[in-house]
């Protein structure tokens, strides 16, 4: 690999148009999202100011690696490609994760709208693709894809490779954080210790990608930016991951209190017998 010409840059710097049109796309998502709130509360439903704002800091994020004047640094540096991860693939899809995105359009949209979505969450297709194991894949192997292949270097060579690779990051880092984490409506909910499981072996894979990096750099910059780059994806993105450990634990130890409690209000659920003991009871007679 080699590091960015000036060239290069030039042709960044000469592909205005594309900022633009990633600049609007941030804009519509944010103004949907703002007129569902709208929506919601005129429906006499208040939608929580705090899932906005996570919404706009998420699409903020997503969106700040990939247009100037964060994207010349991305291109230019390995530590900035590394903090661009960190913040665009890793850590906004947390924040957008967390806005509720379905539950909003499944609460504002018009009924048919709403129900062809609701038909789409029911799919065989994103039953697959909302697995913890197919996100984790698509996730973290994409990142082995990205950083061992000639990928990383048609990346540097092309602001448009750049973000289409970045728009996979961010679209598998939001179906591996749903699949954690998520908090909007799923017909196919994994097991927690399945999700403990996997995160456990995607945090295992990003370590040592970024151990391998810090061993034996690609050679697009110098071996010091490179370095601080694998160090920048080791640490920063260790913080990020360990608050979504402390998410997915959270969200673990709700609903499992609230099936205690459920349990606690329900004097007939432990009155009647378990499936296991009427058959036992069943044979004995």
């Amino acid at each position: 690999m080699t590091p960015m010409s000036g060239g290069h840059a030039h042709a960044h710097g000469a592909g205005v148009p594309l900022d633009v049109v990633v600049l609007a796309v941030a804009a519509l998502a944010v103004a949907s999202y703002a007129a569902g709130a709208i929506a919601s509360r005129r429906g006499g439903r208040p939608w929580p100011v705090h899932r906005m704002a996570l919404w706009c800091v998420g699409i903020a994020a997503a969106t700040a690696p990939v247009v100037e004047p964060l994207a010349s640094t991305v291109h230019g540096s390995f530590v900035g490609h590394a903090w661009g991860h960190v913040v665009g693939g890793m850590l906004a899809p947390i924040l957008l994760v967390l806005a509720a995105p379905v539950t909003l359009a499944l609460r504002t949209l018009p009924v048919t709208p709403a129900r062809r979505l609701s038909r789409l969450l029911r799919s065989a297709p994103v039953r697959v693709l909302a697995h913890p194991v197919t996100a984790a894949l698509l996730s973290s192997g994409g990142l082995w894809l990205i950083h061992l292949t000639p990928l990383h270097e048609a990346m540097q060579a092309s602001p448009f490779v750049h973000l289409v690779v970045h728009a996979h990051t961010v679209a598998a880092g939001y179906l591996f954080a749903a699949a954690l984490i998520g908090v909007d409506p799923n017909p196919h909910p994994s097991r927690w210790t399945t999700r403990a499981i996997v995160l456990v072996l995607a945090m295992a894979s990003h370590a040592v990608l970024a151990k391998l990096l810090y061993a034996h750099p690609p050679g697009a910059t110098s071996v010091a930016d490179e370095r601080l780059g694998a160090l920048t994806m080791y640490y920063a993105g260790g913080v990020v991951e360990l608050g979504l450990v402390v998410l997915l634990c959270a969200r673990w130890y709700r609903e499992s209190g609230r099936r205690v409690a459920i349990g606690a209000a329900d004097p007939l659920s432990r009155a009647r017998p378990s499936p296991a003991a009427r058959t036992a009871g069943s044979r004995r007679r």
